[in-house]
């Protein structure tokens, strides 16, 4: 099942380390089998507020996802971005293929107070 790197981060000023974060970051997730699906894209607020910019990495899976996130060659640039740019990153399991949100739905509805 595919999991998700997913990074919501504001606005910043242009800056050398953000600039070498971003030339190094495909390295280090691409021996977990990362990939970009969203980045630098200009994306469109339907509902809500959400300043900044979005960033969506693929990967097998969790454990990859993981792996990559604690490994030695991301934790050593992760400053390089974080010096310079606020944000919120999440990793999140997707769900298989065969997904039917019904399941979910009959649940809540069992955990409702009885009428």
């Amino acid at each position: 099942m595919p999991a998700y790197a997913i990074a919501h981060l504001q606005e910043a000023a242009p800056h050398p380390e953000i600039a070498e974060y971003i030339e190094r970051i495909t390295a280090t997730f691409e021996p977990y089998g990362g990939r970009f699906l969203v980045h630098a894209a200009q994306h469109e607020v339907k509902e809500g507020s959400w300043p900044g910019h979005v960033v969506v990495i693929s990967f097998p899976g969790i454990t990859e996802a993981r792996a990559w996130w604690d490994s030695p060659a991301y934790q050593e640039i992760a400053p390089l971005r974080s010096r310079h740019i606020a944000g919120d990153i999440v990793l999140v399991p997707g769900v298989p293929e065969d997904y039917d949100p019904a399941g979910t739905a009959k649940a809540m509805r069992e955990s409702l107070p009885a009428e």
